[in-house]
């Protein structure tokens, strides 16, 4: 039953490359940075040996089963594994008699990882529940499928979701290159060398599965002789004999079935021809059945066409008939005929688009479904699938700019409407559209939502604690905390950093925002740290934030010590610049925490802006020489070029950042709001405290224009019009979001 054990240990020699290459450590794995990169959650949790249940969803060879060794050769739990295809309730049994014993004997958990955990049937799964529940085994399922309608929904709702995406280019390389310069594991102790034009077809065709990299690498290096120097020499053409064709991930009763179709449907909805002949062919390439997709079209035809071209579903049916006549491969004309004909209304005859994108398929690397265009009934929640989707019935004249290809064919044309006949009718509308959506996606205001990567279910106490926990904050700060983070858009996966959290305001909905992350709260001193960590308290272990107490400029030293390698999805922070001079410097070294595709946003008051309290009452009350002194007083505290906090104004800080090479964008927000006008109050502005506080009083400006007795005129004046009484106040905020170039 372990599958870890010394015996497959002793026989690495003889394994295959990619059986010996896999990684043994957190450090030497490749990929699923938002899973496992320093700071996350999951690897908080592995380096720490506090694992609770997961469920690794995601394709061949990016890591799910790597992922579970690497546990068993990390924790001091005891540590069984199954195989769903060939175990049953019996091995069930056995696992939870081992764990019982464990526990009682030893006082050690047990983890049971299920490989392919969507191969239980539900009684299987059923008998697993209770004992995942009651704590007895700590689960780590591990799925190609998506485990929202293929594992329980009862464990699913006790697990953390973590779903591993396709490896990229750079990723595969890395893994190439580790188990070419390998002398144990791999091919190190040869002298290999692979031509580039070979190694970049092996990494396109493998497409994100590190198992047929390595795979194809071990066959081409294995089977070439080496040259009378002793050189394995391998060539393109030997790469291409390896590994000679792209393998697609489509199960017709899985994601790619239905993800894939819900984006041709919404891409032939959507009047978008390119896209939905994108799709189309993805699916034909896969395999679909021909049938089934004209069945969704004839849907379509009266679903979404309907009356606006009473054609519609005789040209379907007609195609259908055609196809059923015909068949593969010829058949593909009616389908592409079909699918233009509902795309542009219209019938058209330019059926050859249609292998101009089953030639990019062919030769492109296989793009995931943009996450917007994926279907949202089933996993909407806990992967974010279909968010972001525009519906275009909503929109004038049925349509919106919106892209329906993945990004890396954005812009592409597959579909060249001709001027003949009705198509030359639709020539216009298709290119204007074009158009559109081109302009948006130049412009940025059309961006797809990510897709969410982890899930966990809610811990309700802690969901509690939070929740009551921000709703003591006033209204105005609740409002500044839901702008800022609508700004970062962080994922539950996300590391963030909070660079004044002294008030705890931006922590706590950190966590709340990334449960599978961690969150960094910056403090400036011991005392507020502890202040922190005594909040804190409430939450589980590995859900506290890490307090760092240090300076803004003492920030990456202090960083660098405490959590090597972390960098920061998104970096937030409330007045945080207030008292740094050099504002522009400061965000400038703040952004070399932050990761490649990471965020700075900022909520910074506008002190320049504040309310002026001398136009808190009425002018006339008062001299109107001593009026003007008085205001002349008060203006000089937001002129002072040697005060961090009203030496800047919004463009000061928009030059600055843009001097250093970032993409800033900032947006003032006005909060009015009320303010009582206690006597303490009256008596803190007109009592001398720059000894105290370090920065000159209200009274202590006025004294530079007014004399002692025209002080005690105004601040007579001031109770009067003001004391015990509650007044308008205003503050601007400047939200800045920060990008590096």
């Amino acid at each position: 039953m372990e599958l870890f054990s010394s015996d497959r240990q002793s026989t690495a020699n003889s394994s295959p490359l990619a059986d010996r290459m896999r990684p043994r450590t957190l450090d030497e794995f490749v990929g699923q940075d938002h899973a496992i990169a320093p700071g996350r959650l999951l690897r908080r949790a592995i380096e720490a040996d506090q694992l609770s249940s997961v469920i690794f969803a995601g394709p061949p060879g990016t890591g799910k089963t790597t992922l579970a060794r690497i546990i068993a050769n990390t924790t001091r739990a005891h540590f069984i594994t199954i195989n769903a295809v060939l175990a049953g309730i019996k091995e069930i049994r056995a696992a939870i008699e081992t764990a019982q014993d464990r526990a009682a004997k030893h006082k050690q958990r047990t983890i049971l990882f299920v490989d392919e955990v969507h191969r239980f049937n539900k009684s299987q799964q059923d008998a697993l529940l209770p004992w995942v529940e009651n704590g007895t085994v700590i689960l780590i399922g591990a799925t190609t499928e998506n485990p929202y309608f293929e594992v329980n929904k009862a464990l699913v709702s006790r697990s953390r979701i973590f779903q591993l995406k396709p490896l990229g280019d750079r990723d595969l390389y890395r893994i190439a290159e580790q188990a070419l310069s390998d002398p144990e594991r791999g091919y190190g102790k040869l002298k290999v060398q692979v031509e580039p034009d070979a190694l970049a077809h092996l990494v396109n065709v493998a497409n994100g599965d590190a198992r047929s990299l390595l795979n194809a690498l071990e066959l081409a290096v294995e089977t070439t002789s080496p040259d009378r120097r002793g050189v394995v020499h391998i060539t393109l053409a030997v790469a291409e004999e390896s590994i000679q064709q792209r393998a697609v991930l489509y199960d017709k009763e899985g994601d790619a079935h239905f993800d894939t179709i819900s984006a041709f449907i919404k891409s032939v909805r959507g009047s978008d021809p390119d896209a939905a002949l994108y799709w189309l062919a993805r699916m034909v390439y896969a395999g679909e059945d021909p049938r089934f997709i004209l069945r969704r079209l004839s849907i379509l035809a009266s679903e979404d066409v309907g009356l606006a071209d009473p054609n519609a579903v005789v040209v379907v049916n007609a195609c259908a008939q055609a196809f059923d006549r015909v068949g593969m491969p010829e058949g593909r004309y009616h389908l592409a005929q079909a699918t233009l004909y509902l795309a542009t209304a219209p019938k058209s005859n330019s059926l050859m688009g249609f292998f101009d994108a089953l030639a990019a398929v062919e030769k492109e690397r296989e793009a995931d479904v943009p996450s917007h265009l994926k279907d949202s009934n089933r996993d909407r929640q806990g992967f974010g699938h279909g968010a972001g989707y525009l519906y275009p019935h909503a929109y004038r004249e049925h349509w919106v700019a919106q892209q329906y290809l993945p990004a890396f064919l954005q812009g592409q044309v597959f579909y060249q409407p001709s001027a003949q006949g009705f198509e030359g009718k639709i020539q216009a509308a298709v290119m204007r559209r074009r158009e559109a959506q081109l302009a948006a996606m130049v412009s940025d205001s059309q961006i797809a939502p990510v897709e969410i990567l982890t899930f966990s279910p809610s811990a309700r106490q802690s969901q509690r604690w939070l929740q009551r926990t921000l709703s003591q904050v006033g209204e105005q700060l609740a409002s500044i905390c839901d702008r800022v983070f609508e700004l970062a858009q962080p994922q539950r996966h996300h590391v963030i950093l909070d660079v004044n959290a002294s008030g705890g305001l931006l922590v706590w909905e950190a966590l709340r925002h990334a449960p599978e992350g961690g969150v960094y709260a910056v403090v400036r001193n011991e005392q507020q740290a502890k202040a922190i960590q005594e909040q804190a308290e409430k939450l589980p272990h590995l859900m506290r934030p890490v307090t760092v107490a240090a300076t803004l400029v003492e920030l990456p030293n202090k960083l660098a010590s405490i959590a090597p390698n972390v960098f920061f999805d998104s970096i937030v922070g409330r007045n945080a610049l207030a008292n740094e001079l050099d504002k522009a410097a400061v965000v400038q070294q703040l952004l070399q925490l932050l990761q490649p595709s990471g965020v700075l946003v900022l909520a910074e008051t506008v002190t320049r802006h504040t309310q002026r309290l001398y136009r808190l009452f009425d002018a006339a009350r008062l001299d109107a020489k001593l009026y003007e002194r008085l205001a002349a007083a008060e203006e000089e505290i937001y002129a002072n070029p040697a005060d961090p906090m009203v030496n800047w104004d919004v463009e000061d800080l928009r030059l600055a950042l843009k001097a250093v090479g970032v993409t800033v964008k900032i947006t003032l927000e006005h909060y009015p709001t009320q303010l009582y006008v206690s006597s303490d109050l009256l008596n803190r502005w007109f009592s001398a405290n720059a000894a105290l506080t370090k920065r000159p009083a209200y009274v202590e400006y006025l004294s530079r224009y007014l004399s002692a007795p025209e002080i005690s005129l105004v601040r007579a004046e001031f109770e009067r019009s003001l004391l015990n009484r509650t007044v308008g106040w205003s503050s601007t905020v400047a939200f800045v979001k920060a990008i590096p170039c």
